[in-house]
């Protein structure tokens, strides 16, 4: 019997062995036994760039809800004819890829990673949330990445909370704490980050103004009057730049081997309405050179509609957004000055919103290569342009549209949230007449996550497009 044990031991121990000598077989030398912030870093801002500027999350539907952007064929999105497979890509990576990765910069110990890692991690996954939440309405946010059924929390829960969360980045930035490497938007520049934290704050301070007017104030106080300030040139906006294929930037990708997309003619009729030198930036003339200037694409139409309009005689979106470098702008100069500008006009804080305004249409010029004194000054002269203290929403909300351009998902928030320019649906659109209010939850929080899809649905609405969303007040 002691020999039988004696030879089982030694079958167990000899299996130990060469279960070590597998796992030594196994290893990479060359490679790191745990993840490293800069590379973890690395990744997060250029998977947010992609999920930002992708085809899923906008050129197939934000950019054409808010109308920057029409179908010329395939028209399916553009009439709103989708289903709940239709917008899981900035679900399943905003939590799986960027949430995650970032919670783990978060949960790294301090040898790993510093304060400003950190600091920045929260950051990002602040503005990941953002995206989530301003799209699909109710989200799981607290037991995100806790629980493998997690429960979702109203979207006044998700703002507020990531105002606290952004105080708490905030306080994490030191711009005399540990270095950062592998930051591809600031090149390591806390500042900058600090900055751009403190205009997060102002964009969800202005998100539920309509809502929650009181707490909307002292946000925007809170933001505004933070030492390190907010956004305050061109130079501060928050964009991944991309280079040569196959790094480049989605829409140069997309455009290499598909045909799709025109810019909207809701769009160039309002920069030709404006008179606006932005044009020949936001769209090519058409392939047909006797056609000779700037035509959009309908939005809503058919497929054979859509084709009809012609490939050649349409204007494909200007090269300035579809070349392998063209910069993936999350968050600009141009959007927190009108954010201040708003905040004035609402009377949360004090300055002057007309010239604020003005700054805002300013640094948008400036940022698209627009840099002509008298240009400016003629553009912002016309009765057209001029600020409305009366109807600061119309003022703000059409040039907001206007300088959005390309970035779909914040076009669409804000359109929904400002009403302005007024849009119509097109003429072959699914939805009685209307446009979108948000993205369908994916097919799979049903099968996945029910109980808690369900409870969301229960106090948001049916899981519908056009179930307007808590922000969403008019």
């Amino acid at each position: 019997m002691l020999k039988k044990i004696a030879y089982i031991t030694l079958f167990a121990l000899s299996l130990t062995s060469c279960s070590d000598a597998l796992d030594d077989i196994n290893k990479n030398p060359n490679a790191t036994e745990t993840p490293l912030a800069p590379y973890l870093l690395t990744g997060s801002l250029k998977q947010g760039a992609d999920l930002y500027w992708g085809s899923t999350s906008n050129f197939d539907s934000s950019l054409l809800f808010a109308q920057h952007w029409a179908k010329i064929q395939y028209t399916e999105p553009d009439r709103y004819d989708v289903s709940n497979t239709s917008f899981t890509t900035l679900w399943d990576k905003g939590y799986a890829t960027l949430i995650t990765d970032l919670n783990t910069i978060l949960n790294f110990p301090a040898e790993q990673a510093n304060s400003n890692y950190k600091g920045i991690a929260l950051t990002l996954r602040s503005w990941t949330f953002l995206l989530l939440t301003d799209a699909y309405g109710s989200i799981p946010y607290k037991e995100a990445g806790q629980k493998v059924t997690p429960a979702y929390n109203t979207q006044k829960e998700v703002y507020t909370g990531l105002l606290e969360d952004l105080k708490q980045a905030q306080s994490l930035l030191n711009t005399s704490g540990g270095a950062v490497v592998g930051d591809l938007a600031y090149k390591g520049d806390i500042s900058k980050w600090k900055k751009l934290v403190n205009s997060l704050r102002l964009r969800i301070a202005l998100r539920i103004s309509d809502k929650e007017p009181a707490l909307a104030k002292q946000a925007a106080i809170d933001a505004t009057t933070d030492a390190a300030g907010v956004l305050s040139s061109n130079s501060d906006t928050f964009q991944f730049i991309y280079i040569s294929s196959p790094q480049q930037n989605p829409a140069s990708a997309w455009f290499e081997t598909r045909d799709d997309y025109r810019i909207s003619k809701t769009m160039v009729d309002k920069l030709n309405e404006f008179a606006d030198p932005r044009l020949p930036v936001y769209a090519q003339l058409p392939s047909d050179v006797t056609v000779g200037k700037y035509v959009g694409a309908a939005n809503g139409l058919s497929n054979s509609d859509a084709n009809s309009q012609g490939f050649a005689k349409t204007s494909k979106p200007g090269t300035y957004f579809l070349t392998s470098t063209s910069p993936a702008v999350i968050a600009s100069y141009s959007e927190t000055l009108f954010n201040l500008s708003e905040a004035v006009a609402r009377g949360y804080i004090a300055g002057d919103a007309e010239q604020l305004y003005k700054n805002a249409i300013t640094a948008s010029f400036n940022q698209f290569g627009i840099t002509n004194a008298t240009t400016i000054a003629t553009y912002l002269d016309q009765a057209t342009v001029k600020y409305d203290a009366t109807n600061y929403a119309k003022s703000i909300g059409t040039q907001k549209w206007i300088a959005f351009y390309g970035q779909g998902l914040d076009a669409f928030v804000e359109w929904r949230r400002l009403d302005y320019p007024v849009l119509t649906a097109g003429p072959a659109t699914v939805l009685d007449g209307k446009i979108p209010s948000r993205f369908f939850y994916p097919g799979t929080e049903q099968s996945l996550n029910g109980n808690s899809y369900q409870a969301a649905i229960a106090v948001q609405g049916k899981d519908l497009l056009t179930t307007k969303l808590w922000f969403d007040a008019n």
